[in-house]
């Protein structure tokens, strides 16, 4: 979908439905709501007033008006109370209201900032909010959105920094398509050549250094962690950076990392076949990593920034790595194997030692970790979040509330490595245990960093099962907006 601003009245946009917003409050909100409104003799606030539109957050009520207007639809939209009005709201507005206009047939909405000006909600957040909303909520698997073109009608002074909103928006919502199109798509299709070659677009693309390691070149960087959760995958391994450096290494990166199992059976610690379909998405991580790097890509961001992605199977053979087995990851640590369904983890010390080269600035990394963190934040609600710095994660839960990729923090205290001791080996790569494993898991990470950094378990975060304001079902491309946020001002 291409989103136009156009300095027009929104009452004299011809195109084929208009979205108007209302409040739960009694009167009719200035702007676009007041000029329809008036273009339709009142309309709009009689049936306000007598409680025939409702003004909940995304309920929208057609119209269909015969004179007045342009366009011959009207979708009013609920934005809920003035006193809960954010971007967040707009976002699930605008969705609601494209949706619908899809249902009836529109290719071409127009639609002047919802909520600009109302409850300390200004122009560009409100436009930005707008069109994340609508395209986000337009999403559909390897589908076109249905609707064509979104018109904002906004006034002739704020037609420029209306463009500036739609770019930053539109360059956001591109890397969670993107992120979604990857988990979304079947694990026989996503395997780790796969992002391979759509980091190797992404870098051709907008100008990045990228590095595509295979077995032999893991095995030259000491990488047995990775490597020995590859050692049964039918597809090859693929270890993915991805740079953008405009400050020509004058200045120390910000790092992303991002889990890559493209499916994961658990290895010879089988999981059960409840679910086992949607281990497609274990590389949620990786594809939120992705899907940022080319939103920044597209933004022409000014910080530098590496992603590491390393990419496997998690599968079972004759060459699968075992319980009892010990490994040794990249910065010499060794690993004893108590389960192979702990995997996401043993790629992670490989990626986040390799982090350390680079002398970071700071490190994200987000994972599909734990059912540990399901259980305690629930599906869809928050990430697990855990930190080794404290200013680092101020900035993590500025990003994530700004956003609504809403993170939660956990404990991150050394008693948690006691259950990782080891009679053969560094530490274990699972306590074996059934309580505490999102804490344990992150205690293990630790193990691997000497540089702030921040870890985002995402399991629960990364399918949704309904449709939810602007986030779709199937894939929901969390953690790209955050990643983002956070990195644009750092």
């Amino acid at each position: 979908m291409k989103t136009i601003p156009h300095a027009v009245a929104i009452t004299e946009l011809d195109v084929d439905a208009i979205v108007i917003p209302v409040l739960a409050e009694a009167s009719l909100p200035g702007g676009a709501t007041h000029a329809v409104d008036r273009a339709l003799d009142g309309l709009v606030g009689r049936l306000h007033a007598r409680g025939d539109l409702d003004a909940g957050v995304g309920q929208v009520t057609p119209l269909f008006p015969e004179r007045g207007l342009a366009a011959p639809r009207v979708l009013v939209v609920g934005l809920g109370p003035a006193s809960g009005l954010d971007a967040e709201v707009v976002r699930r507005a605008a969705a609601a209201a494209l949706r619908r206009a899809r249902a009836l047939g529109a290719k071409r909405v127009g639609v002047a900032p919802l909520g600009a000006g109302l409850a300390d909600l200004d122009f560009a957040a409100a436009t930005g909010a707008t069109v994340e909303g609508a395209r986000l909520g337009l999403y559909r698997y390897a589908q076109e959105p249905g609707v064509d073109e979104l018109v904002l009608a906004v006034d002739e002074p704020r037609l420029e920094a209306a463009r500036d909103a739609v770019r930053w928006a539109e360059a956001v919502a591109e890397g969670v398509e993107l992120a979604r199109e990857l988990v979304n798509r079947p694990p026989n299709v996503a395997t780790p050549d796969h992002l391979a070659d759509v980091a190797h677009e992404l870098a051709r693309d907008h100008g990045f250094a990228v590095t595509v390691g295979d077995r032999a070149w893991a095995a030259e960087h000491g990488m047995g962690a990775f490597l020995g959760v590859a050692q049964g995958a039918g597809c090859e391994p693929r270890f993915i950076v991805l740079e953008h450096d405009p400050t020509n290494g004058q200045e120390a990166p910000l790092v992303l990392v991002g889990k890559g199992v493209t499916f994961d059976s658990g290895g010879v610690s089988i999981k059960g076949r409840a679910g086992m379909g949607a281990m497609k998405a274990d590389m949620a991580g990786a594809a939120a990593v992705l899907g940022a790097m080319r939103t920044l890509g597209r933004l022409r961001a000014p910080r530098r920034v590496v992603a590491i992605v390393p990419a496997t199977e998690n599968m079972l053979d004759a060459h699968a790595y075992r319980p009892a087995d010990v490994l040794t990851a990249a910065n010499g640590t060794t690993i004893e194997i108590i389960s192979t369904d702990a995997e996401g983890r043993l790629l992670l010390a490989d990626a986040l030692s390799f982090a350390q080269r680079y002398r970071p600035r700071a490190v994200v990394d987000l994972a599909t970790l734990t059912g540990a963190v399901v259980t305690a934040l629930g599906e869809g609600i928050a990430a697990g979040r855990f930190a080794n710095d404290a200013a680092l994660a101020a900035q993590i839960d500025a990003a994530a509330e700004a956003t609504f990729e809403r993170v939660w923090p956990l404990p991150l205290w050394k008693e948690y490595l006691e259950d990782l001791r080891s009679d053969v080996a560094d530490l274990k790569n699972s306590s074996g245990k059934p309580r505490g494993g999102a804490s344990v898991a992150a205690a293990f990470l630790e193990r691997f960093v000497d540089y702030p950094w921040v870890h985002l378990d995402i399991a629960g975060m990364n399918l949704q099962s309904t449709e939810q304001g602007y986030v779709t079902k199937g894939a929901t491309g969390f953690g790209v907006r955050l990643l983002v946020r956070w990195v644009t001002r750092a």
